[in-house]
């Protein structure tokens, strides 16, 4: 803010009282530099009066609407800071906030602050694994800085009560330590929704129902297999595919070469797509949907031992990362899912609704 041409937005996912939260910490390290008569403070930015410098506080999301196109509009950004971004699980909208930070004749940066999540998430993917760089480094690669801190680097300013807490973690849970206090990378995300899989053999002794969720551009279609062992509460699975840009025809044929003339249950949500597929001559219909629905065919799923087959990875990696976003309300994220909507269709489809299952 000391520096010429300086306009710095600060995002969080959801950010609606930055007086009340982060904008107190800002007063008071200014207060601690000696600076405060150099800014001026509203509710949603910081001014500062001598060189016109400003940093903004936004919320990528205002309540349950995205508000990325009214952060694009915003002229002049040459440094974006991006707090708790593990939060936001969507690339896409991050790049199309990262790609407005373009200003000539200035430094422009980005400034990513986070603590770890599961190795799914998209920071990981890009920033390390496609870079090749080991979690936990602090070093500079390309046009990239890596820094990874923990309570060691601040350990002469803290209490002893929490370095003792903390030290006794580390003895009793070393799991949970690596993670929380030293910013481990998870492979599995905390909290995840099922803990009742398995990985094991399909059993194809028991008839298939298969379930199938849409997507295009960014989000696959995907054709689960499911088959139902109601006596030993056992649910075989496998994922046929999972494949973002298939047309009309390209689903079909897949679902012909893997369902053949096995009931599939699709998503409700796209009753043409359904109608046009089913004119190939493939026995698809409508999944049970409606309020609730999710909840409950959850519900169903965590009642039965499911097993899933080694060679379904979209499916493993989803069951690694399907967690609740609302626990009390049961509302799951909106993400991971695509495999497991469709298991969902096909199972609940028939277990849901006692008059559709099939008995054997």
């Amino acid at each position: 803010m000391l520096e010429e041409n300086q306009k710095i937005l600060f995002l969080r996912k959801t950010l609606t009282s930055a007086y009340l939260s982060i904008i107190p910490e800002f007063q008071e390290k200014i207060e601690i530099l000696g600076l405060s008569e150099l800014f001026d403070v509203t509710k949603t930015e910081i001014i500062n009066k001598v060189n016109g410098n400003s940093i903004l506080f936004r919320g990528i999301q205002t309540g349950s609407k995205d508000n990325t196109a009214n952060l694009k509009s915003l002229q002049g950004i040459n440094t974006l800071v991006i707090d708790e971004a593990e939060e936001l699980t969507d690339e896409v909208t991050f790049d199309r906030i990262d790609l407005s930070v373009r200003q000539k004749g200035v430094k422009n940066r980005v400034i990513i602050i986070m603590n770890p999540t599961t190795k799914e998430h998209w920071v990981f993917k890009r920033y390390f694994e496609g870079n090749g760089i080991n979690a936990g480094e602090t070093l500079k690669k390309g046009n990239t800085t890596y820094i990874h801190t923990t309570y060691l680097d601040n350990k002469d300013n803290l209490d002893s009560s929490f370095i003792f807490q903390v030290e006794q973690l580390k003895d009793k849970n070393p799991f949970k330590y690596n993670h929380v206090v030293m910013g481990g990378w998870l492979d599995k995300a905390e909290g995840v929704i099922f803990n009742n899989w398995q990985i094991g053999g399909f059993n194809n002794s028991l008839i298939s129902v298969y379930g199938q969720d849409f997507g295009f551009s960014i989000d696959p279609t995907t054709l689960i297999e499911t088959a139902i062992d109601i006596d030993a509460k056992k649910i075989y699975v496998k994922e046929c595919y999972c494949r973002p840009k298939l047309t009309t025809s390209e689903i079909a044929n897949l679902n012909k070469f893997h369902a053949k003339t096995s009931l599939i249950y699709a998503d409700s949500a796209e009753p043409r797509l359904i109608t046009e597929i089913k004119e190939y001559g493939l026995n698809i219909k409508e999944t049970i949907k409606g309020q609730g629905s999710i909840t409950a065919g959850i519900a169903v799923l965590l009642d039965f031992q499911l097993i899933i087959d080694p060679d379904s990875l979209n499916l493993i990696k989803e069951l690694n990362n399907y967690v609740w976003s609302d626990k009390k309300s049961n509302t799951p994220v909106d993400a991971f899912n695509h495999c497991i909507d469709a298991m969902r269709y096909a199972v609940f489809s028939q277990i849901g609704n006692k008059n559709n299952f099939f008995t054997f």
